[in-house]
């Protein structure tokens, strides 16, 4: 990095943000996991701020194929401490309407091929979940979301899905009955995986449709165009979510892996 020595915030999310960054590099770094998607940086309310596309520059990478260790590894390998992630989802509760932003505060994981794990072999690791997103990470997702003059929902069930196809009404019926409130096919393992690192974690999602049983059919040009009107939105936020991080990290992520180890 010619620029900046040391990044201390990052973005995950979908291709279309990298944008927002100000006098930008883009670098490739190697992990024991692979490749990362290139990441981008630059500056954002003169904090110097990491961009990683989930999916890739050009949105190639399916949700199910994604390589989330490479991905969280090499933003941890900048040394990035906190991550804001974006996620578009579909409502499962229907108070919930599209555009609506939503900060969940748990999550339940209806995946099934990924590797979710940094620690395959010994020491042997529990990492605690009891409260699996950042709370200084979401309170200020939150509250930034009100600066802006956006309403919120701020506790939500995110229920995450293989993919890529959608879930069905049956599928659907289910994750409402287990509690879950928003549906996507992103954010696990990678809540997780930040977790093991000790790098605090918080998703602002977006409401992209209704899920199928609310609404007849689903097609992804209606979500994309969902998703373009939240762009601007999504983008504000984060950047006032950024500017009002303090310099330390008070919660429970800093110690994550303390007496999580046989």
């Amino acid at each position: 990095m010619k620029n900046f020595s040391r990044i201390n915030v990052a973005i995950v999310g979908g291709s279309g943000l990298e944008d927002f960054l100000k006098a930008t590099e883009q670098i490739r770094v190697g992990t024991p996991f692979g490749l990362p998607s290139p990441i981008t940086i630059g500056m954002v309310r003169k904090k110097p701020v990491a961009f990683l596309p989930r999916h890739g520059l050009r949105h190639n990478v399916p949700p199910h194929r994604v390589n989330y260790r490479a991905n969280l590894y090499g933003l941890h390998l900048l040394g990035v401490e906190r991550i804001f992630a974006t996620n578009a989802v579909g409502a499962i509760a229907q108070n919930l309407k599209p555009g609506t932003l939503v900060v969940p505060h748990d999550f339940v994981d209806f995946t099934k091929s990924r590797q979710g794990t940094f620690y395959d072999d010994a020491p042997v690791t529990h990492v605690d979940m009891s409260q699996p997103y950042c709370p200084e990470m979401r309170s200020a997702l939150i509250k930034a979301a009100k600066t802006v003059g956006e309403s919120v929902c701020d506790e939500a069930v995110l229920a995450c899905t293989e993919g890529p196809r959608y879930e069905t009404p049956a599928e659907v019926k289910l994750l409402r009955h287990f509690g879950c409130n928003i549906v996507g096919m992103t954010g696990l393992p990678e809540v997780v995986l930040a977790r093991e690192l000790e790098i605090c974690y918080a998703s602002l999602s977006y409401v992209s449709n209704l899920a199928v049983g609310l609404q007849d059919h689903q097609t992804v040009d209606d979500i994309a165009r969902t998703a373009e009107k939240c762009k601007p939105i999504v983008e504000q936020v984060l950047k006032e979510a950024i500017d009002s991080l303090s310099t330390t990290r008070n919660c429970v992520c800093v110690d994550a892996l303390k007496d999580s180890q046989l």
